[in-house]
């Protein structure tokens, strides 16, 4: 079900498929972003947002971001 404090409840990203390297989420998220029809600046904005601190601060903001299966 989708979470409404999710910024794209419409991408979903399952991180139990995906290796925990922080390059493999960020790029599975940013995938899922681009199918959920973000634009080239949002995609930035997650990007800066998600490599702004440590591995903690990734995975809270994709939380933030993205809808986890």
């Amino acid at each position: 079900m989708a979470s409404s404090t999710v910024k794209f409840p419409n991408a979903t990203v399952d991180l139990t498929r995906i290796d925990g390297n922080a390059f493999a989420i960020l790029g599975a998220v940013q995938k899922a972003l681009r199918r959920a029809g973000a634009t080239k600046e949002q995609q930035d904005e997650f990007i800066r947002e998600a490599t702004s601190g440590d591995y903690n601060n990734l995975l809270q903001t994709v939380m933030r971001w993205v809808e986890i299966d």
